[in-house]
């Protein structure tokens, strides 16, 4: 190779030396011509999610005490007669005293208008609890007992699973597979390979909402037929964005 020498006139060796220290250094350039920044890696960035089943193995439900009366003390003592009977009669399913939690309690007047004018006819008291059900097969025959014992309302159904972290574990266990294997499949079509991950994120884009049944407003009848109830399988969605280094083949 040719030896290239540069020649700067009126300069000595010192004023040679500050020029070269002052000149930047060369900045790397890419196989298009386009300039990389100093310090930049090269990535790529995939998303991909993964789907896991789960069959719900408890369940939680609220049971409701509505009474009236002509005085604020009488509804109250009637509500704390019919709501011991529902409790009792739940336990007696086999529910223990921890798995009932009162969730609302409160006693007003009952109003109406005549004549354009507020009237009152009486109070009403109302005491909700919230039975958490260990025992899925059960749900039906706890229902009918909080019925007969004299529940006038019901709402609020939910499933759930005790199994849930280790099948949300492996929907995003699914998800990095698939974001890799994208990766991968870009890496090599660009000329390279992946690297060691840079970050990886995941969010829960499809966790199992609380599955609400219709309200129950009858009382159960005697020799009637358990409340039937279906569960089904509940889905859980998992979404990963990662960012892998991408290494050009020599």
């Amino acid at each position: 190779m040719p030896r290239v020498e540069l020649a700067f006139p009126g300069l000595d060796r010192l004023g040679r030396a500050l020029l070269f220290a002052l000149t930047p250094l060369a900045v790397p350039v890419s196989l298009y011509g386009q300039a990389v920044p100093s310090g930049t890696v090269p990535q790529i960035v995939t998303t991909a999610v993964g789907e896991a089943t789960i069959i719900p193995d408890r369940a939680s439900i609220s049971f409701a005490v509505e009474t009236r009366a002509s005085t604020a003390a009488e509804a109250g003592v009637e509500n704390a007669r019919r709501q011991s009977a529902v409790i009792a009669a739940v336990r007696a399913k086999g529910v223990r005293a921890e798995q009932v939690t009162t969730s609302g309690y409160s006693v007003g007047p009952e109003e109406r208008f005549d004549g354009g004018q507020r009237k009152l006819i009486g109070y009403i008291a109302r005491n909700s609890i919230v039975v958490d059900v260990h025992r899925i097969d059960q749900l039906g025959g706890i229902i009918d007992a909080a019925l007969g014992g004299g529940a006038n309302s019901i709402g609020g159904l939910r499933y759930y699973s005790t199994k849930f972290e280790e099948v949300r574990r492996i929907a995003l266990r699914s998800a990095v597979t698939k974001a890799r294997a994208d990766a991968e499949v870009m890496a090599s079509a660009a000329g390279g390979a992946i690297g060691l991950p840079l970050e990886i994120a995941a969010s829960d884009a499809g966790t199992p909402r609380p599955m609400y049944d219709v309200a129950f407003a009858a009382r159960a009848m005697e020799g009637a037929p358990e409340t039937p109830i279906s569960l089904g399988e509940q889905k859980i969605t998992v979404s990963v964005t990662a960012r892998w280094a991408f290494l050009q083949r020599e």
